[in-house]
């Protein structure tokens, strides 16, 4: 949620922001500058009351120890109108705050001065580029035939059991995803994460905390007889447990990473690119969290980004990194960095993690502040990244790395694989 004194200080820099987003109902500036005005108003009104009622209690005790009940009596009347209009208000008040609450988190984050104007994909910024693409003149299978061909994932078993985008690993394919996360894991582990192991499933505080609410809510599996929501990614549950959190400034910054499995509905998804794994409708993912101090917040953007790059380059796949144009960023994000690798088979790039910095937006709805070495509580900035989601990155890597006698497995997946080569 954007701060209020955004509005107040610099609506030209808001309405430019929103612009750049392509957000569409501009009207909504104006309407929080104009319930933000009558809300301070009305606070001083009450505030001028109270400081009244405070005196005038203060005389009353003074006149009746003076024998002067008359005047006393004049001033209880006057103390017992003033509460009634404080009353009056208290609740106009309580009215304007929850009317400019509930337009405020209908604005989007406004995006870094860095982030490219541009409405669709095809105009975001490509910013570099790594590894080669292979040769598989011998062979050009798709990750679903191989799947297929070395009984790795079985898509019509998740069909019968749940349903489509519901896919079951087996065999080898099952060892595969649990090698990707125990590795991805790991890495992040090395770098100086805190690993987490939250719930799959958050109440709507914490959904409406990350900026989930209300912008994704039919995106989201919602368990109505609890309230509950199926996470649609990591981020939700571990950035949550600082929220209502005062941290300490030498605390910063916090670095977390969690292993989830993420539900998401995908609705209106369909045809030949989400064929596969290209999107399913649950799926593994390895997350990095990070609450950081707002003058170091674009430093570990950059740390977290060189962080998934080399990870992205130990697997041996193809990349690129692109900074999001205006148009294509998430509802929540500042500026957002995200990762493809290329599929030789299906001959196209496919997003395999986002890297993002939300600074306050997060941090305001939550409440996640730390104190400044003045004593001052002030919002941390958040960020988060996938590091890394799994089902694009197990598909590049059957795709990609596929030969004539199998399937090689990444030297630094190894280890965790227990052998060189899926046959």
């Amino acid at each position: 949620m954007l701060p209020i004194h955004l509005f107040r200080q610099n609506k030209d820099l808001v309405l430019e922001g929103l612009k750049k987003k392509n957000f569409k109902e501009l009207s909504l500036i104006d309407k929080i500058i104009s319930l933000d005005e009558q809300r301070r108003q009305v606070q001083a009104e009450n505030d001028t009351i109270a400081a009244a009622v405070n005196s005038a209690s203060k005389n009353i005790g003074q006149l009746m120890a003076k024998g002067e009940k008359e005047q006393a009596e004049q001033l209880k009347a006057e103390v017992a109108q003033n509460k009634e209009q404080a009353k009056e208000l208290g609740q106009k008040l309580g009215e304007l705050e929850k009317e400019l609450h509930d337009t405020l988190v209908l604005l989007p984050n406004l995006p870094h001065g860095s982030v490219p104007a541009g409405k669709t994909p095809e105009e975001n910024e490509v910013l570099r580029s790594g590894g080669d693409t292979p040769d598989l003149s011998a062979q050009k299978m798709p990750h679903w035939e191989l799947a297929d061909k070395y009984k790795l994932i079985d898509f019509e078993l998740g069909n019968k059991i749940t349903g489509s985008g519901f896919p079951v690993y087996t065999g080898q394919g099952a060892r595969l995803q649990r090698a990707l996360i125990t590795y991805f894991l790991n890495y992040n582990i090395d770098a100086g994460y805190t690993e987490y192991y939250p719930p799959y499933m958050v109440n709507e505080a914490s959904a409406y905390g990350t900026g989930q609410l209300p912008d994704k809510e039919g995106q989201m599996y919602h368990v109505t007889e609890d309230g509950f929501f199926l996470i649609p990614t990591a981020e939700v549950p571990v950035t949550n447990i600082h929220r209502d959190t005062i941290l300490a400034g030498q605390q910063l910054p916090v670095k977390m990473t969690a292993y989830t499995p993420c539900f998401r509905r995908e609705a209106g998804s369909y045809g030949k690119d989400v064929r596969g794994l290209n999107r399913v409708h649950q799926f593994d993912k390895v997350e990095i969290v990070q609450l950081a101090h707002p003058d170091k917040s674009y430093e570990a953007l950059e740390e977290m980004v060189a962080h998934v790059e080399k990870l992205v380059q130990s697997l041996g796949l193809q990349y690129r990194i692109l900074r999001l144009c205006g148009g294509d960023m998430s509802f929540a994000s500042a500026l957002t960095y995200d990762f493809e690798v290329y599929s030789a088979a299906q001959e196209r790039w496919l997003e395999v993690s986002s890297v993002s910095n939300f600074e306050v937006f997060q941090s305001n709805r939550m409440k996640i502040r730390y104190k400044d070495s003045n004593g001052k509580t002030q919002l941390v900035h958040s960020l988060n990244g996938s590091s890394l989601a799994l089902p694009r990155i197990l598909a590049c890597i059957l795709e990609n790395h596929q030969t004539p006698e199998g399937i090689n497995i990444p030297e630094a997946l190894q280890p965790y694989f227990g052998k060189a080569l899926i046959n």
